[in-house]
Protein backbone atom coordinates (compact mmCIF):
# COMPACT_ATOMS: atom_id res chain seq x y z
CA UNK A 1 0.00 0.00 0.00
CA UNK A 2 0.97 3.41 -0.57
CA UNK A 3 0.07 6.31 1.63
CA UNK A 4 -0.26 9.86 0.28
CA UNK A 5 0.05 13.11 2.79
CA UNK A 6 -0.91 16.18 1.34
CA UNK A 7 -0.35 19.66 2.92
CA UNK A 8 -0.50 23.45 2.07
CA UNK A 9 -4.28 24.53 1.61
CA UNK A 10 -5.82 27.56 2.80
CA UNK A 11 -7.63 30.66 2.36
CA UNK A 12 -6.36 33.33 0.02
CA UNK A 13 -7.17 36.36 -1.90
CA UNK A 14 -7.18 36.39 -5.64
CA UNK A 15 -3.74 36.94 -7.01
CA UNK A 16 -2.35 35.12 -4.17
CA UNK A 17 -0.13 32.24 -3.64
CA UNK A 18 -0.45 28.56 -2.45
CA UNK A 19 2.51 25.63 -2.48
CA UNK A 20 0.87 22.47 -1.81
CA UNK A 21 2.91 19.15 -0.90
CA UNK A 22 2.44 15.75 -0.73
CA UNK A 23 4.37 12.77 0.42
CA UNK A 24 4.45 9.32 -0.44
CA UNK A 25 5.31 6.49 2.53
CA UNK A 26 4.51 2.70 1.97
CA UNK A 27 5.46 0.66 -0.90
CA UNK A 28 6.45 3.38 -3.14
CA UNK A 29 8.75 1.54 -5.51
CA UNK A 30 7.18 1.89 -8.86
CA UNK A 31 6.63 5.51 -8.81
CA UNK A 32 6.61 6.97 -12.29
CA UNK A 33 4.04 9.65 -11.77
CA UNK A 34 2.78 11.92 -9.19
CA UNK A 35 0.58 15.08 -9.13
CA UNK A 36 -2.78 17.13 -8.01
CA UNK A 37 -6.05 16.79 -9.06
CA UNK A 38 -9.08 19.26 -7.70
CA UNK A 39 -13.06 18.73 -7.58
CA UNK A 40 -14.62 21.79 -7.19
CA UNK A 41 -18.46 21.51 -5.39
CA UNK A 42 -21.05 20.21 -8.23
CA UNK A 43 -18.22 19.59 -10.86
CA UNK A 44 -16.23 16.05 -11.49
CA UNK A 45 -12.80 16.12 -10.53
CA UNK A 46 -10.44 17.07 -12.96
CA UNK A 47 -6.48 17.17 -13.49
CA UNK A 48 -4.28 19.95 -12.71
CA UNK A 49 -0.91 19.06 -13.58
CA UNK A 50 1.15 15.92 -13.33
CA UNK A 51 5.11 14.96 -13.34
CA UNK A 52 6.76 11.81 -14.50
CA UNK A 53 9.86 10.37 -12.41
CA UNK A 54 11.67 12.15 -15.07
CA UNK A 55 10.44 15.26 -14.57
CA UNK A 56 7.87 15.20 -17.78
CA UNK A 57 5.28 17.57 -16.82
CA UNK A 58 1.56 18.08 -18.11
CA UNK A 59 -0.57 20.88 -17.24
CA UNK A 60 -4.58 21.15 -17.59
CA UNK A 61 -4.93 24.58 -19.94
CA UNK A 62 -6.94 26.70 -16.79
CA UNK A 63 -3.72 26.62 -14.78
CA UNK A 64 -0.82 26.97 -17.51
CA UNK A 65 1.54 29.63 -17.05
CA UNK A 66 0.27 29.97 -12.91
CA UNK A 67 1.06 26.65 -11.78
CA UNK A 68 4.19 25.14 -11.52
CA UNK A 69 4.52 21.54 -10.27
CA UNK A 70 8.41 19.84 -9.18
CA UNK A 71 9.20 16.87 -7.48
CA UNK A 72 12.06 15.54 -5.14
CA UNK A 73 12.47 12.00 -6.17
CA UNK A 74 14.52 11.04 -3.16
CA UNK A 75 11.66 11.94 -1.11
CA UNK A 76 8.80 10.80 -3.40
CA UNK A 77 7.47 14.15 -2.86
CA UNK A 78 5.79 16.38 -5.01
CA UNK A 79 5.13 20.40 -4.78
CA UNK A 80 2.16 22.65 -6.26
CA UNK A 81 3.41 26.26 -6.50
CA UNK A 82 0.13 28.32 -7.44
CA UNK A 83 0.46 31.61 -8.64
CA UNK A 84 -1.67 34.34 -9.24
CA UNK A 85 -5.04 32.22 -7.92
CA UNK A 86 -8.73 33.04 -8.83
CA UNK A 87 -11.58 32.52 -7.63
CA UNK A 88 -12.12 29.51 -9.83
CA UNK A 89 -9.19 27.87 -8.09
CA UNK A 90 -11.18 27.33 -5.70
CA UNK A 91 -11.82 23.38 -4.76
CA UNK A 92 -10.26 20.47 -2.91
CA UNK A 93 -7.28 19.02 -4.33
CA UNK A 94 -6.41 15.68 -4.28
CA UNK A 95 -2.99 14.32 -4.67
CA UNK A 96 -2.23 11.10 -6.88
CA UNK A 97 0.74 8.99 -7.71
CA UNK A 98 0.97 5.99 -10.16
CA UNK A 99 2.61 2.96 -10.08
CA UNK A 100 3.38 0.62 -12.16
CA UNK A 101 4.17 -3.31 -11.15
CA UNK A 102 4.29 -6.31 -12.91
CA UNK A 103 2.68 -4.32 -16.11
CA UNK A 104 -0.15 -3.07 -14.26
CA UNK A 105 -0.81 0.42 -13.26
CA UNK A 106 -2.32 1.46 -9.86
CA UNK A 107 -3.89 5.04 -8.24
CA UNK A 108 -3.13 6.25 -5.31
CA UNK A 109 -5.05 9.39 -3.84
CA UNK A 110 -4.34 11.52 -0.82
CA UNK A 111 -6.92 12.58 1.84
CA UNK A 112 -7.93 16.16 -0.16
CA UNK A 113 -6.55 19.61 0.71
CA UNK A 114 -8.86 22.30 0.74
CA UNK A 115 -7.94 25.54 -1.11
CA UNK A 116 -10.16 28.61 -1.18
CA UNK A 117 -9.59 31.65 -3.13
CA UNK A 118 -12.00 34.34 -2.16
CA UNK A 119 -11.51 38.11 -1.44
Amino acid sequence: QVQLVGSGGGLVQPGGSLRLSCGASGSVFGINAMGWYRQAPGKQRELVATITSGGSTNYADSVKGRFTISRDNTKNTVYLQMNSLKVEDTAVYYCYARITRQGTNFAYWGQGTQVTVSS
